[in-house]
């Protein structure tokens, strides 16, 4: 059957139609995607604005028209962060299922970790062993560790890259001040978090999804996304940790011309290669692998999940 999960996070609205039953590997067939940017449209009381959800509704109605146009039996649509936390998230949601007729499930973000990680085991098999797993968003960083296809221990902290460049990094370049306070920020609230997974041993396989990651990977020399799914791609901390400096020193624009950046992605960069520096610092990861699967494949095969024992 031909399903659609319909992602609206903090920085796209992102449609993902796949071929797919019970026990296969989902088969990706049409990918619909719009910058939004929902994140940065919170007012200054914490709610999106009228404009925000107007947004919002216009390109969820074309989403769904995309889906229709593919032939998707079956919409898994999801929203997290920048819905999760706005203040107005009911009324948000309530007015794109009254205008769309879509009715987003909010995930929480152990919900979004939980998924993830699913989507990284049944990517890399039992073989890979005990897996840690980090994924950085726009709105929030998920952190997973287990051995089986549910973790034993799952976080989410407010670090998402998109987050972060709006909240810290006001100019372009930013001071050498703003990015010392950052990197002092990110690295205070992951260090909270460390001893809930370190009590679990040391991880067989480190694994990292996202766009910010693949990024990240690119610029330091990891294969383009055009030579395939199956290419192995890693990220060395030594690479990241020379990388950050040059980053800091760019201006969006400069970082847009690097190899793998979208022109989107450009101002956000650096806060991600923070985020992604002191999580592989403080969590003792010399190097991980990027995963092209990530949330999105988590929602899907758990879906598929429920069709089979059903």
């Amino acid at each position: 059957m031909r399903l659609g999960v319909l992602d609206v996070g903090s920085n796209t609205v992102h449609l993902l139609v796949v071929d797919a039953h019970p026990g296969a590997r989902p088969l990706p067939a049409h990918s619909h995607k719009a910058d939004l940017r929902l994140a940065q449209l919170l007012d200054d009381s914490g709610a999106i604005g009228d404009e925000g959800i107007e947004s919002l509704v216009a390109v969820v109605r074309d989403a769904l028209q995309a889906a229709e146009d593919k032939g998707v039996e079956d919409l898994l649509p999801f929203a997290t962060s920048a819905v999760r936390e706005a203040r107005n998230a009911d009324d948000v949601l309530a007015r794109v299922a009254d205008e769309t007729g879509v009715r987003l499930q909010v995930l929480s973000g152990a919900e979004e970790a939980r998924l993830t990680f699913l989507a990284v085991r049944r990517w890399f098999g039992w073989s890979a062993g005990k897996l840690l797993v980090l994924d950085i968003g726009g709105g929030s960083l998920e952190i997973a560790y287990g051995i089986d296809e549910e973790p034993d221990a799952a976080a989410s902290l407010p670090l998402g890259a998109g987050r972060l460049t709006a909240g810290w990094l006001s100019q372009d370049p930013p001071t050498t001040d703003e990015v010392r306070a950052l990197r002092r920020h990110a690295r205070a609230e992951i260090a909270r978090t460390v001893g809930e997974f370190s009590r679990f041993g040391a991880p067989d396989h480190v694994v990292a999804t996202s766009k910010t990651f693949k990024q990240l990977a690119r610029i330091a020399g990891a294969a383009r996304d055009a030579d395939g799914l199956y290419v192995q791609r890693e990220l060395k901390r030594e690479s990241l940790e020379a990388w950050v400096p040059r980053l800091a020193a760019m201006s969006a624009a400069q970082r847009a011309e690097l190899p793998g950046v979208s022109e989107g992605r450009a101002g956000q960069i650096l806060a991600g290669a923070l985020v992604a520096e002191g999580a592989m610092d403080l969590f003792g990861v010399e190097s991980l692998e990027i995963c092209p699967w990530a949330l999105r494949e988590g929602v899907i095969l758990r879906r598929l999940d429920h069709m089979g024992s059903a």
